[in-house]
Parts: structure tokens; C-alpha cells; sequence
């Protein structure tokens, strides 16, 4: 299987409970997304969006005026997330498709980007290449996801392992799992979290 065949198959397994596995880290995701500093009007791109929740805190912070633009690879996800935008009435302020994120074409340039726990698309050059260039210049990013323990606490790296492994065909690359992002933003900045087994991260698109 390639990378994003693998990925498919693993999250087709998760779709139907993945909301109530979620719930343990919305308040991390909601945290990521602050670090956006989303103003009314915005475009904002929701990278790998699975099922959706990150919509509603999205759309609240771009108001009336703004518009999400989001895009998923798992038809399981994908369809959750196409009908969150149905039931919620949210059809015009939502541009929604199922799509991969190395060749997804957006409608337009945004000025913001979530990656919220996309360590697949944060680790695959062409994925990152083809969504940089469709943020404006000076866009602002935000990322959450794991990465390992540092070097030096063995073989609780492990454990970090074992939680990725279930959603992602790169369990093993979170050294520095930021490193194809970073050197293309200004302002750089991240932070640990869940005890050192997670980060959190943002920058501006660099012009």
C-alpha cells in the first residue's frame, strides 16, 4: 500500500467512533486554533479535516463574512464531515471535498491554515508544497500533533509509538515531525504538550 492508502484504511477502521475519541483532546484542538488569531472575514483552510469538528470553532471565530475551506481523503471521515455541513445549514460557508492533500486544488487563497493532528500530511513533502502555495504570504499556521519523548527517556518512546500507529502510515517519523514546515515561516514558534508526547506549533507563511 502507499502512504495514503495505508492512512484510508486505518482511519476506515475509526470513522463510526472517531468523535468520542476526539472529545479527550477538543480542548487541545481549540487551543490550536486560538493560536490562529482568526479575525471576522477570514479564509481559513482546515488541512485533513476528517469529520469535521473543527468547523464550528472555525466558523465562530470567521464570522458572518468568513469561509472555511477543508478537505479530506477518507470517504468514511469525509462523509461524516460532508453531513455535519448539512445538518448544520452550513453549506455557503463551507467549501468542502473529498481529496488528498498532495494535489487538492482550493478555490481560493486563504489566510490562515489549521493542522490539526495530520502528522501523514505534515510528513509528505508534495502534501506540504501543494498547501503552502495556496496560502497567502504571511498566512498564518497552526499545527498540533505528537512527537516523540526526547532521545534520552527510551522507551517511553514506545508508548508514543503505539498511539500513532492506529492513525498513521508514519508512526516512526515524530522526531521532529514540524521540520518540512518550520523553515518556511517567519516567526516560528512551538510548544510540548501532553507531557512532552505532544506539541503545538505556529508561523507565518514565509513570502
Amino acid at each position: 500500500m502507499t502512504p495514503n492508502q495505508l492512512s484510508i484504511e486505518r482511519y476506515r477502521r475509526r470513522a463510526a467512533g472517531y468523535d468520542a475519541s476526539a472529545e479527550f483532546t477538543m480542548p487541545l484542538r481549540r487551543r490550536t486554533i486560538a493560536l490562529l488569531a482568526l479575525q471576522p472575514g477570514d479564509v481559513v483552510l482546515d488541512v485533513g479535516a476528517g469529520t469535521g469538528l473543527s468547523f464550528a470553532p472555525l466558523l465562530a471565530a470567521v464570522g458572518e463574512r468568513g469561509r472555511v475551506l477543508a478537505f479530506e481523503q477518507s470517504p468514511e471521515m469525509f462523509e461524516q464531515a460532508r453531513a455535519r455541513v448539512a445538518r448544520e445549514g452550513w453549506q455557503e460557508r463551507v467549501w468542502l471535498r473529498e481529496a488528498r492533500a498532495e494535489d487538492v486544488q482550493l478555490p481560493q487563497a486563504a489566510d490562515a491554515a489549521l493542522f490539526n493532528y495530520v502528522h501523514d500530511i505534515t510528513r509528505t513533502p508534495q502534501a506540504v508544497d501543494n498547501l503552502l502555495r495556496q496560502l497567502k504570504p504571511g498566512a498564518r499556521l497552526a499545527i498540533a500533533g505528537m512527537k516523540f519523548f526526547p532521545w534520552w527517556t527510551g522507551p517511553l518512546n514506545l508508548l508514543a509509538w503505539l498511539k500513532n500507529r492506529p492513525y498513521n502510515a508514519r508512526p516512526a517519523d515524530l522526531w521532529m515531525p514540524w521540520d518540512l514546515i518550520a523553515p518556511r515561516c517567519d516567526g516560528f514558534e512551538r510548544w510540548s504538550t501532553q507531557w512532552g508526547m505532544g506539541y503545538i506549533a505556529r508561523g507565518r507563511r514565509r513570502a
